[in-house]
């Protein structure tokens, strides 16, 4: 009946920053939620005035705007997992975290949003410290890439050995579990990603595509928060988020002046 709700749909939450362009942040998020047919919902934790040439501004919203936001979502939906991407600095982390160790959502699905593809920095100094110590801590997953991985670790990453020590050391910190990106490794024509967790490191390969993507982060964290949604465990959620990040790259297009790909999420969506 029209106006009933459902009781059996499972939301899925994103807090983090908005792309003006369409590309990245909330938008692709909510995209690939409705993409694996989970109802999105957003608390918008930082505003970007951004195209896919790169960022031009930064807006953080007043805190008590963000617990705001947090509130309507969790009063009033059931939220089986909740992504983070861009929060911009260390109050705004500490306010976020105050308010997952309140509610406790069933998953935490944890991009540690720290440079965007462009090369703008989208992370303050002060913010890392409290990444590491309020944040990885409540990590159901993390999903760094190379470079975020070198910011969280302090130290270099450079090749596939060193990848599967870092994501033991990423654990070390507190997540559950990794989902390391390997895309930034010159590895010829495969890219490899590690998914990690007390159980051990298991691999992922994908032919390199040859384009530059925008949004390639977010979409995978929020696909695997879809995932988990719709009852997948963790390593079988990210194995699809990886398979489904990839095709929607294969059928990416180029919607700005720059060369930059957007994922087309929909002609990448799962069947029903």
């Amino acid at each position: 009946m029209a106006g009933m709700s459902d009781p059996a749909m499972i939301s899925a939450l994103t807090i983090a920053g908005s792309d003006s362009g369409g590309g990245a942040g909330i938008q692709a998020d909510l995209k690939t939620f409705a993409a694996h047919r989970v109802h999105g919902l957003s608390a918008i934790a930082a505003l970007t005035a951004q195209h896919t040439r790169g960022v031009t501004a930064v807006n953080v919203p007043p805190l008590d705007f963000l617990r705001a936001q947090l509130d309507a979502c969790f009063d009033d939906f059931r939220i089986g997992a909740v992504k983070l991407g861009m929060l911009a600095n260390a109050e705004v982390i500490e306010a976020v975290a105050s308010e997952l160790e309140r509610r406790r959502p069933g998953f935490m699905v944890l991009d540690p949003v720290m440079v965007a593809t462009s090369g703008a920095k989208l992370l303050e100094d002060s913010a890392l410290q409290a990444l590491r110590t309020r944040l990885l801590p409540l990590a159901s997953i993390v999903t760094p890439n190379l470079p975020e991985a070198e910011l969280l670790l302090g130290h270099p990453v450079a090749d596939r050995d060193a990848m599967h020590q870092a994501a033991q050391a990423l654990l070390a910190l507190g997540a559950r579990s990794v989902f390391l990106k390997g895309g930034h490794l010159p590895d010829g024509d495969t890219v490899m990603d590690l998914f990690a967790d007390a159980q051990g490191v298991r691999q992922i390969a994908h032919p390199r595509l040859q384009l530059e993507a925008h949004g390639t982060g977010c979409t995978l964290a929020s696909a695997i928060a879809a995932n988990l949604c719709r009852g997948l465990g963790l390593g079988e959620a990210c194995f699809a988020a990886s398979n489904y990040v990839h095709a929607a790259l294969k059928h990416g297009y180029r919607p700005g002046r720059s060369d930059i790909v957007v994922l087309d999420h929909y002609a990448a969506a799962p069947q029903p």
